[in-house]
């Protein structure tokens, strides 16, 4: 089973992205949430889930290990295969992902392509119990890379370049390394 690959990203687009490691290239499909991040770097690192079926052994890779348990306790939902978890991972952050499950907000689950009000309250009846929103203690006690990693993401996602989110969120978390990340992206925005 491979846990993770690092290599040189030798190819990105929105869905997937060839990673070369040791001469061989292992196409990996990836989150929309992730790829702005893996498009722009040179070597990256990849949590692997491998999904194997008789006609294929597919890989879907996540820069986080907690996006890649999120994909993993989504697939195990009835009802819930790997490209919807996929297409959920890639609508919805961690967070608001977590805080929708926590909550029972099917209307957030339900604003994702392709899942019905049904598939909504099954992942929230059968994940309610298995994840727990990250109370603001727990998020500042993050390293600061994983929020770093998350706010360049938003950013980005909300138009702004990654090397000028990267420069920005460089100085926020210079001052403040235990910033979470929705305070980060609201003092970078500031500076943008």
């Amino acid at each position: 089973m491979i846990d993770y690959l690092k290599g040189v990203v030798a190819e990105a687009t929105p869905t997937y992205a060839v990673i070369e490691c040791c001469g061989v290239g292992y196409e990996v499909n990836i989150t929309l949430m992730d790829y702005p991040l893996i498009s722009g770097n040179q070597e990256c690192k990849l949590y692997v889930h491998e999904s194997i079926r008789e006609d294929a052994h597919v890989l879907f890779g996540f820069l986080r290990k907690r996006t890649r348990e999120l994909f993993r306790l989504l697939i195990g939902v009835s009802g819930v295969g790997p490209n919807t978890g996929r297409l959920i991972l890639s609508s919805l952050t961690d967070e608001q992902l977590e805080s929708a499950i926590a909550s029972g907000n099917d209307s957030l689950l339900k604003g994702v392509k392709g899942i019905g009000g049904k598939t909504a309250q099954r992942i929230i009846v059968d994940l309610r119990d298995k994840i727990k929103p990250e109370s603001d203690a727990l998020i500042t006690s993050m390293p600061a890379s994983e929020s770093y990693d998350d706010s360049v993401a938003a950013l980005v996602m909300l138009g702004f370049s990654a090397q000028q989110s990267q420069k920005v969120l460089t100085k926020v978390f210079a001052k403040d390394p235990t910033l979470n990340t929705e305070r980060a992206i609201k003092q970078a925005l500031t500076m943008l």
